[in-house]
């Protein structure tokens, strides 16, 4: 069933009457002569310009694409509130195999629309898209972030990305083991591209032991051959069984923590790079019924906005790192408002970023 635009009903009834709806604006972008067909979506401007990255993906359908464009923004709004930043939240998805369909035609195509939204919408890399992708955008459009140093850019975000992450999981086994470090720890890494493999670095000179899989075989052998020590598991369904882990990272897609994975899942604490991490409203409640300790995605993965957010006012590494540093007091004062408030760390979460926008707000 579709409304009179031909869009399908149920992507306006989430986008105009669901709680994952609110969203101030969704833009359809098509470029015909380079093949582009973009979604561009804006949650909240109430802290700031909406600030999100761009996702290259082969989606199923079109409403699909829509559908993630739609929680991805909402959770930048989120991300953005908690990490402090003056943004508020906004995502990109260009639908198509990037292997394949990727242009320099089709990235100037999307940079003119992502321009003529006039800087209410700042992008920067995401899934299927580069530092190199991004110097092209910023030929055609002035709010773009995550180019290279040689373009006036930070470059690569998952650098402080996974720095994020791994300040999340100090704070994770200081609440529930009571010491930051991860020695002797064994860590599962679902995904190490972009942000697992710096993620497997850290943990290593921690004095971690790491698990990993990845759907690449050139990405898992990229770790396999600089740190033969770090082990392979099968797959993501044979990592999160895996005997005596102590914590879960899904470092790839979304919805990773499932009725399906949440049962089975032998590590005590989940904290990785991935967004969206918990595929409907009620996961976080099952893990916690487990016992199973969740450091909010959007919480810990925040590095890479904070460096990109920062390019836009002259980047300097330094300062970024002391940011993305805080991560670890601001994970560890989401488990103690979960604990006052008798929730769920997700839920605590979402709390504290609806006051700040809800303040900023009322100031407006």
């Amino acid at each position: 069933m579709t409304d009179v635009t031909g869009a399908p009903a149920d992507v306006l009834h989430t986008l105009f009457h669901s709680d994952q709806g609110g969203h101030e604006q969704v833009v359809l972008c098509q470029d015909r002569a380079s093949g582009l067909k973009a979604v561009i979506a804006l949650h909240s401007t109430a802290l700031g310009p909406a600030l999100g990255g761009t996702r290259f993906y082969p989606y199923a359908s079109e409403a699909e694409a829509v559908a993630d464009a739609l929680n991805l923004a909402r959770g930048m709004s989120y991300k953005n509130a908690m990490a402090g930043l003056d943004h508020g939240g906004g995502k990109a998805v260009i639908i198509g195999d990037p292997d394949t369909v990727k242009s320099e035609e089709l990235l100037l195509a999307y940079g003119r629309f992502v321009a003529s939204l006039g800087g209410r919408y700042v992008t920067a890399c995401d899934v299927g898209t580069y530092v190199a992708d991004m110097d092209v955008v910023a030929r055609e459009c002035r709010w773009t972030t995550g180019r290279s140093p040689q373009n006036g850019g930070a470059g690569d975000s998952s650098v402080l990305t996974a720095f994020g992450v791994f300040q999340g999981m100090r704070a994770s086994a200081r609440h529930l083991w009571g010491d930051p470090s991860l020695r002797g720890r064994t860590v599962g890494i679902a995904g190490v591209g972009k942000v697992g493999h710096h993620l497997v670095e850290h943990l290593l000179a921690d004095g971690a032991g790491v698990v990993i899989t990845d759907v690449r075989p050139e990405s898992v052998r990229r770790i396999t051959d600089q740190h033969p020590e770090v082990r392979v598991a099968a797959d993501t369904d044979a990592l999160i069984r895996e005997p005596g882990l102590d914590i879960y990272a899904p470092c790839a897609l979304g919805a990773a923590l499932n009725d399906d994975t949440v049962p089975v899942l032998t590590a005590k604490v989940v904290c990785g790079a991935a967004n969206n991490q918990l595929a409907h409203p009620g996961v976080e409640k099952d893990l916690a019924d487990r016992g199973i300790l969740y450091a909010p995605d959007y919480v810990v993965n925040a590095g890479g906005v904070i460096q990109v957010a920062d390019e836009l006012h002259g980047f300097d590494f330094d300062r970024c790192k002391a940011k993305a540093a805080k991560i670890f007091d601001t994970t560890l004062s989401i488990f103690a408002r979960a604990k006052d408030d008798g929730i769920p760390p997700a839920a605590a979460a979402d709390r504290i970023a609806e006051q700040r926008m809800a303040e900023a707000r009322g100031r407006a």
